[in-house]
């Protein structure tokens, strides 16, 4: 049975979909089967991580919720050949970049037991050992969805008190729902900042784990989005945080 996993934030610029598309690298690099769903139908990314233009998107999560295809057929392989050497594969169901498809998802919505069902059904049909949930920011029908059926929320959060107050809504949900597991990862943290009274303070204040803090980093944004990082930059602390994660994951 996979292991299902969201990883959420409540605002928007925190790293989210970076940390997803690299945690699902960090995996399947253990010769792990993993899917990522880009369920932030409003605004996806995680397509443009993995090098995914308009033109080479052939069928999207979009697609599936409307009935036009099952959500395996949506599946891209989007494998690295050090993932693939390792017998891991990483599969993406992205959200559509089309202007009209997103705009229809606003104005008619979509069936919410129908997205659940589909995450059974693609991990059935694919195998998958992980399924992460790239979520939509804030709180909303599919954000609560995959909260509810998740074996683990990541709560990713910048030391920003806009963040904090967010962070405390979402934590008091999710507990609400009966998240198994909960963690916070605190990302674009000042290296000047001391990590250690950081991950007291947020630990204290929210009665969290805090698996990781990942300082400001020139590189990521000098690759901005275009490429896995983990692989552009093995060695850096991002990317030694990132298996630290995983590995805690799949522990």
């Amino acid at each position: 049975m996979a292991k299902v996993i969201s990883v959420h934030s409540f605002r928007g610029g925190t790293g989210k979909s970076n940390l997803t598309a690299n945690l699902a690298i960090a995996i399947a690099i253990n010769g792990k089967r993993v899917a990522i769903v880009d369920t932030d139908i409003q605004s996806p990314g995680v397509h443009v991580i993995f090098g995914i233009g308009e033109s080479s998107m052939q069928q999207s999560l979009n697609d599936f919720l409307w009935g036009k295809c099952s959500i395996s057929d949506a599946a891209c392989n989007v494998t690295p050949t050090i993932v693939s050497e390792a017998n891991g594969t990483v599969y993406l169901i992205p959200s559509s970049i089309k202007a009209g498809e997103i705009a229809r998802i606003l104005n008619e919505g979509y069936s919410i037991p129908l997205l659940n069902d589909g995450f059974h059904k693609l991990c059935q049909d694919l195998e998958i050992d992980y399924l992460l949930i790239d979520t939509h920011p804030g709180l909303n029908r599919e954000t609560l969805l995959s909260i509810a059926i998740s074996d683990e929320l990541i709560i990713i959060l910048r030391p920003d008190q806009q963040d904090f107050q967010g962070t405390a809504v979402t934590l008091q949900v999710a507990r609400k729902l009966d998240t198994p597991k909960i963690s916070l990862v605190v990302n674009k943290v000042l290296p000047s900042f001391d990590f250690n009274s950081v991950q007291k303070q947020i630990e204290g204040k929210f009665q969290a784990p805090v698996t990781a803090i990942i300082p400001v980093s020139n590189e990521m944004f000098q690759l901005g989005s275009q490429g896995i990082f983990l692989l552009e930059f093995p060695n850096h602390h991002y990317s030694v945080q990132v298996r630290s994660i995983a590995t805690k994951l799949m522990a």
